[in-house]
């Protein structure tokens, strides 16, 4: 028998807000049942609880909705793994480039703030040094 959650019961599990939850079905990554007076009233499965949490876990590991989705599609694609690996793979790849190119200019920046730092420092020292004489 497969298990069904509430809004308020993924929200609380996975300590995001309720309009998260709907933000994401808005977006493809979720589709609840709809039950109740007019259809207001969602229900979610397991499946759309597994989804929420690899769209978390994707989203903290920076990719995209967009990349989120198609992995999640290929995921639940009944099509041979093989293509789904690659296409993972790939997504994979173009991340970490874009980690990696985010990572060197963060150190670039870093050396140049230490530079500007050993500047300012060495003038302070020397300022320092002038007020003492004149004192």
């Amino acid at each position: 028998m497969s298990q069904h959650f509430t809004i308020t019961e993924l929200a609380r599990e996975f300590d995001v807000t309720p309009r998260a939850i709907r933000f994401y079905e808005d977006q493809g990554l979720l589709a609840p049942k709809r039950e109740g007076s007019g259809g207001l009233r969602r229900v979610y499965s397991s499946r759309d609880r597994t989804r929420l949490k690899l769209t978390l876990r994707g989203k903290r590991l920076g990719f995209t909705l967009s990349e989120i989705r198609r992995l999640l599609d290929l995921y639940d694609s009944p099509t041979d793994t093989v293509p789904q690996l690659r296409a993972f793979l790939a997504t994979i790849a173009q991340h970490r480039e874009v980690l990696e190119r985010q990572l060197d200019d963060l150190n670039a920046t870093l050396g140049d703030l230490a530079r500007y730092e050993a500047q300012c420092r060495a003038m302070l020292a020397e300022n320092g040094a002038a007020e003492a004489v004149r004192a």
